[in-house]
Formats: structure tokens, C-alpha cells, sequence
């Protein structure tokens, strides 16, 4: 969105205005993330993530380019060259620790970002495109991410893609034929290594290329702010650079100190054990999970146990697991609530802290457990509720919850209540 105040960008010399008009480049990143872009003044470091996000994308582009200069696609020697990565590539075990701890950063931020868009009600008018953009990039990031983990052709790896393929096996009639179609076989091999390799170096490209298109239809409306109430004055915006580039930076700083910090001292610390050891057809682990970013919906597929009626309950896991994040694209249209931020909805609060933050807790607990009693029981209660809040328990608190008092401006969000402004009036006291 352009702002009547928004500062013109004026080349300085000869060269930037020969630039300026043949190419110009600066005069956007001037109006995209510069000074000519006025942004919110109130926003807090909830809105650092996405920044953070793209910059956790940009190191595991970077990252996984090298790697893939020294991987070999093929189960035969697949571990080997991880390991070749490992131990004689000039710093090849940087490369590789960064990259896989650089996927679980990745998702933290982006869960964080998720999170702060569902409390402060980011998926609301205007901003629907921006939030339908941002799952389907939480999609791709979910399907490259899996198949990066496949890569490694450890125990875990094959035995996830065996796990996680079969769910296609659930459908009927054609479930079995599209695993098999998937694989390149009837079990992960050289074929599925190959697709998998190739998708996985693939995909982060097109997610650069959503995420270019989430930031443009960012900047129609502009940000949403800590208080939901949208910019009515100059005085309640800030140019971009510098007040928000300095806030990002921090955050960055922050961010790449905890980074680092897993990368030379806890690298293997979100990994699992079993990947360390060659992958064997022949030999189950006795407890198969996913990466820790998929556990929440790894227990959503685990909790259905019986079968319904003509459903079988491996088919109703699959179906529940994939429509726990499709839900998402529809909460623009679910939450009916005028008000956007949680801090003005005293009941969505309490939803929101008391009932959606403990599921997602529990999920992801049971995600990770095995899949035995209690943790069975608890994410079929978790699962339940994740669903009746999205589906029920949201769309009724929105309809009859009575909103607190909304600040005016922006401004008086800030600075305090502006008679001025309030009461639309000439308030200079007489001479």
C-alpha cells in the first residue's frame, strides 16, 4: 500500500539515476523494505519470525546447494556420501549441520509466526491472500522438508518414507497403485532416492518464489499491528528502514547466536539416533517417527484406532492428519469476530491459551512417544479439541463474545489518548 507520506525515493548521482531508470531496482527495495515504506509503529518482535523465516530459507538454499555438489542419489552409496560430507569435504560437517539444523530453526520461526497470526487474527480482511499464501508455503516447506529427511538413507529415513508413502496405501482403490507409482517400486529404493533428491533440491525454489509473492500481497494492505486497528495518519506509521531494519537485525543477531550455538555444541541434539545407522530393509526400528516439526500431526494420523462403519481407521488417520492444516485456509471465513487482535477478545483469549496452546502441546508430546497407553488417549483428546476449536469453538466465541474497548489510533495505542483526534475537533487552548 503507498501512503501520501511515503518518502519518494530520489537517486542521488549520475549512476543511480541511470539505474533508477533503466533498471530500477534500488527504487523498489527503496519502497519495499526501505525508507519509502511507512509500516505500523507499534509492532513488537512477534512480527521479527517472518523476516527470520526467510532468512533461515536463504542459508538452507545456500546450504543444500553445496551438500548436493558431493551427494550420490543412490541407495548403494547415498550414506556413504553423507558421510564422505562428514569426514573428508573441507568443512562439509558445517555445511551439513547447518543445513539440518537449519530446518528445525526454519520451523521453529515459522510455527512462531503461525502462532503469532492466529492470535492477533492475521488471516482476517484485507489480508486473506497473505495468510492462504503463507500456508501453502507451510505446505511445500512440510513436503521438502520430508523428503530432505529421507536423503540421508539412514534407518530413520527409510523407514519414515516407508511409513509415510504407505499412508497414500489408506485410499481406496487407488491407494496402492499411487504408492507404488510414488516409490518407482514396492519399497523405497533407487528410484524413490532419485525422485526425492530431485523434489527435495527443487522445491525450496518454488517456496523463494511464494514467498515473493506472500511479501507482495503483504505490501497491498501493509502490516497488520499488535492492535488490529488500521493506519488513519502519518503519525502512526514509521519508515521501515531504519526503526524496523534495526529491530529485525537484533532479532537476527538473537536468533543466529541460539543458531550457532546448536550447530557447534548440540548439533545431533533434534536429530535421531537410528539415522546414524545404514538403512536395512530387513530390520524394523522399534519405534519409527518423524522429524519433531511433524510430531503434532504425526499424532493426529496415530490417534484414529478403530474403524468406522465402512472406514478404515488407517484412511480416517490420513484424511484427519492433512485436514488439520487445510483447515487453516478457511479461517478467514471461520473466525467472524470484528475485532482482530486477542488482546481486545477476553474470550478467544482464553480459547487461545488455555485451549489451543495445551492441544498443540500434547500433540506434540504424543507425536514423539511411543504409540502406546497413555499417549494413545491423550492425542485422540488433543485431536479432538484441535478440530472442535477451529470448526466449532471458534466460529461461536466470534459470534457472541463482547470485544473490549478499541484505542482510536494507532497512535493512542502508543503515546495514550488523543482528545484531538477522539473528538474530531480543534482543541488549542485560547490565547
Amino acid at each position: 500500500m503507498s501512503f501520501p507520506w511515503a518518502r519518494e525515493y530520489n537517486p542521488s548521482n549520475g549512476f543511480t539515476r541511470f539505474l533508477d531508470e533503466k533498471l530500477p531496482l534500488p527504487r523498489l527495495m527503496y519502497n519495499a523494505v526501505g525508507a519509502g515504506y511507512p509500516v505500523p509503529r507499534n509492532l513488537s518482535y512477534f512480527w521479527n519470525f517472518g523476516v527470520l523465516a526467510g532468512f533461515f530459507l536463504v542459508v538452507q538454499i545456500v546450504t543444500g546447494v553445496v551438500l548436493a555438489m558431493h551427494y550420490a542419489a543412490n541407495a548403494q552409496v547415498a550414506f556413504a556420501t553423507t558421510e564422505h560430507i562428514m569426514r573428508d569435504v573441507n568443512w562439509g560437517w558445517l555445511m551439513r549441520y547447518a543445513h539440518a539444523n537449519g530446518a528445525s530453526f526454519f520451523f521453529i520461526v515459522v510455527y512462531l509466526h503461525i502462532f503469532r497470526g492466529f492470535f492477533y487474527s492475521s488471516y482476517k480482511a484485507p489480508r486473506e491472500m497473505i495468510w492462504l499464501l503463507g500456508v501453502t508455503i507451510f505446505l511445500l516447506m512440510m513436503a521438502t522438508a520430508f523428503m530432505g529427511y529421507v536423503l540421508p538413507w539412514g534407518q530413520m529415513s527409510f523407514w519414515g518414507a516407508k511409513v509415510i508413502t504407505g499412508l497414500f496405501g489408506a485410499i481406496p482403490l487407488v491407494g496402492e497403485p499411487i504408492q507404488v507409482w510414488l516409490l518407482g517400486g514396492f519399497a523405497p529404493d533407487n528410484a524413490a532416492l532419485n525422485r526425492f533428491f530431485s523434489l527435495h533440491f527443487l522445491l525450496p525454489f518454488v517456496i523463494a518464489g511464494v514467498v515473493i509473492l506472500h511479501i507482495w500481497a503483504l505490501h497491498i494492505p501493509g502490516s497488520s499491528n499488535p492492535t488490529g486497528v488500521e493506519i488513519k495518519t502519518e503519525s502512526d506509521t514509521v519508515p521501515f528502514h531504519p526503526y524496523y531494519t534495526a529491530k529485525d537485525g537484533f532479532g537476527l543477531g538473537v536468533a543466529l547466536l541460539l543458531f550457532f550455538a546448536m550447530v557447534f555444541f548440540l548439533p545431533n541434539a533434534l536429530g535421531h539416533p537410528d539415522n546414524y545407522i545404514e538403512a536395512n530393509p530387513l530390520s524394523t526400528p522399534a519405534h519409527i517417527v518423524p522429524e519433531w516439526y511433524f510430531w503434532p500431526f504425526y499424532a493426529i494420523l496415530r490417534a484414529f484406532t478403530v474403524d468406522f462403519l465402512f472406514v478404515p481407521a488407517k484412511l480416517m488417520g490420513v484424511i484427519a492428519m492433512f485436514a488439520s492444516i487445510l483447515l487453516w485456509f478457511f479461517l478467514p471465513w471461520l473466525d467472524k469476530s470484528p475485532v482482530r487482535s486477542g488482546h481486545y477478545r477476553p474470550l478467544f483469549r482464553k480459547i487461545f491459551w488455555f485451549g489451543l496452546i495445551p492441544a498443540m502441546i500434547v500433540l506434540f508430546i504424543c507425536g514423539g512417544a511411543p504409540a502406546e497407553e497413555p499417549y494413545v488417549m491423550l492425542s485422540q483428546i488433543a485431536t479432538a479439541y484441535y478440530f472442535l476449536h477451529f470448526l466449532v469453538i471458534l466460529p461461536i466465541v466470534s459470534s457472541v463474545e463482547k470485544p473490549e474497548p478499541l484505542p482510536y489510533s494507532i497512535t493512542e495505542a502508543v503515546l495514550g489518548s488523543d482528545k484531538k483526534a477522539v473528538l474530531g475537533e480543534n482543541t488549542t487552548p485560547a490565547v
